[in-house]
């Protein structure tokens, strides 16, 4: 606004202001977008003009629906990521801002990415999406396949399985859960992404500040959970039946959706977690912790080649 007012300033102050303002007149009554603001509202009239000329010459300087703007961050519009609307006012003409199609899509981005949390997952697993998920491996189609069932199938609510996705190392497992994660946050659904062994390390440090018991209760409630890389951690009876089984006994009687990724199939991994790190061996305990992973989700290879290397 501080440089339209310098502008008529200037004008002002100098020789053949009379002039000068008619030519403003004409250049700002010539602009395509008012003439065809004034041709749309017959309500419009010469004084109303006369009144608003500030306004309109305001207005034909600034870009509409991203035109002539190369990027959000380039935006010409006196205020970023909104541009303007001509709008009638009593008997004036006024400007309305509204936020510009870059400015749209930029905060759906962000409020999307806000719906997916995440616990030690890298970025480019957050930026996954369906759209970019290689099906050029026909050994992934299985994956990829009850991956899209699932979002097909799933609406909160509703209980609908999540998947125990296992496999050797860089095939691709935590990938396919950012782009379901993405997917699901399209559809305003909140989902938590979770690298297991260090949040395990994160909740046993919390005991001592006595956050544990919100952490877990986070994990518990998040209506769509990812865990990855199940298998990875040391295990002890601590971390298996006071953190994990927590989770998942709470999302098994909720019908919450949870998801896990392994290098372990579910016969590898029980006899993972039957051992603790001081070698005890625990079957009970391992076998109702599985009984909870496969209530909560069903086991799909992911077969290929290691796309880390």
């Amino acid at each position: 606004m501080e440089r339209i007012q310098n502008a008529f300033g200037q004008l002002i102050q100098r020789e053949g202001f009379k002039e000068r303002y008619e030519a403003l007149k004409q250049e700002v009554m010539s602009h395509p977008r008012v003439k065809e603001f004034v041709n749309t509202h017959e309500e419009v009239t010469s004084s109303m003009v006369e009144r608003s000329l500030m306004k309109l010459y305001e207005y034909i300087g600034q870009s509409v629906s991203c035109e002539n703007c190369p990027n959000l961050d380039g935006c010409k519009n006196m205020i970023q990521g909104y541009h303007p609307h001509l709008v009638i006012q009593g008997k004036t003409i006024d400007i309305q801002y509204d936020r510009c199609p870059r400015k749209v899509a930029y905060d759906e981005r962000k409020k999307q990415q806000s719906l997916i949390q995440s616990v030690y997952i890298p970025r480019e697993i957050l930026e996954a999406n369906m759209a970019t998920v290689d099906l050029g491996d026909p050994q992934r189609f299985q994956a990829i396949l009850a991956a899209e069932r699932f979002l097909e199938e799933y609406e909160p609510g509703k209980r609908v399985q999540g998947i125990y996705f296992y496999g050797a190392f860089g095939v691709g497992k935590t990938y396919i859960l950012g782009a379901i994660a993405n997917a699901l946050a399209e559809r305003q659904i909140s989902s938590m992404l979770i690298y297991l062994p260090e949040f395990l390390r994160e909740m046993k440090g919390s005991i001592q500040d006595n956050s544990i018991s919100d952490k877990l209760d986070a994990v518990k409630r998040v209506p769509v959970l990812m865990i990855d890389d199940i298998g990875a951690e040391g295990m002890s009876s601590f971390v298996r039946d006071d953190i994990l089984g927590t989770i998942l006994q709470f999302r098994m009687l909720e019908n919450l959706p949870t998801f896990f990724t392994s290098n372990f199939d579910l016969k590898g991994l029980e006899h993972h977690l039957t051992y603790t790190q001081r070698g005890e061996e625990e079957k009970m305990k391992a076998a109702r912790i599985m009984e909870r992973i496969k209530y909560l989700a069903k086991p799909v290879e992911v077969l290929g080649g290691n796309r880390r290397v």
